[in-house]
């Protein structure tokens, strides 16, 4: 990724600036979509078709790209949510999924858990997500739910054709469970003590 003085330097926008005009763009195409009128509906149907329009340009450049470049573009965040919302991205819904998921996986171990795919079984993302060790007992509930919801988020930001992510239980959840203790251990520990012969 270039760094902001490089986008400066060309002219480009910065992350952080196309983030800032997608967020606008969202709000005003959401007020436009609740106010009435002819002149509303245009402005929509602009918009609309203006999309459709730069979707077809994005098809053809991937038309005439090798398969070097075809991968550079759809490894670039900002292009590849643009294939994405094309429906054109040459990579399939899991690769891009799982992808996502090895992108979030340092800030989920930098707190002491993992994220970690698992798979996609008819069009459901699932993905094992656990929170630090560290004796956090009952309380990792809402850091899962945390970390769940961003990694939810993120699949299916790269992914939206998926049906939904389900989250596996990592291996702390799997082991509440108590211990397994054999059946005579408890009949001998129950037993009164022989006092010997009677």
């Amino acid at each position: 990724m270039p760094d902001t003085e490089q986008d400066a330097r060309s002219g480009r926008l910065s992350d952080p600036d196309v983030e800032a005009r997608l967020a606008r763009l969202d709000e005003l195409l959401a007020g436009l979509e609740s106010a009435p009128g002819p002149t509303v509906r245009s402005a929509l149907e602009a918009v609309r078709l203006l999309t459709e329009v730069y979707g077809e340009a994005l098809g053809r450049v991937l038309d005439r790209a090798d398969g070097e470049l075809t991968a550079r573009l759809a490894e670039d965040e900002l292009v590849g949510h643009l294939l994405v919302l094309h429906e054109i991205h040459p990579e399939p819904a899991e690769r891009r999924a799982a992808r996502a998921v090895e992108r979030l996986r340092p800030a989920v171990r930098e707190r002491g858990g993992d994220v970690e795919w698992m798979g996609l079984e008819e069009q459901v993302a699932r993905v094992r997500v656990t929170t630090g060790g560290g004796g956090c007992g009952s309380g990792c509930g809402g850091a899962t739910d945390d970390v769940t919801g961003a990694v939810r988020a993120a699949v299916l930001a790269a992914a939206p054709e998926l049906a939904a992510v389900e989250a596996v239980p990592g291996a702390s959840e799997r082991q509440t469970a108590p211990a397994f203790v054999p059946l005579e251990t408890l009949a001998r520990r129950g037993a009164p003590r022989s006092q010997g012969p009677r």
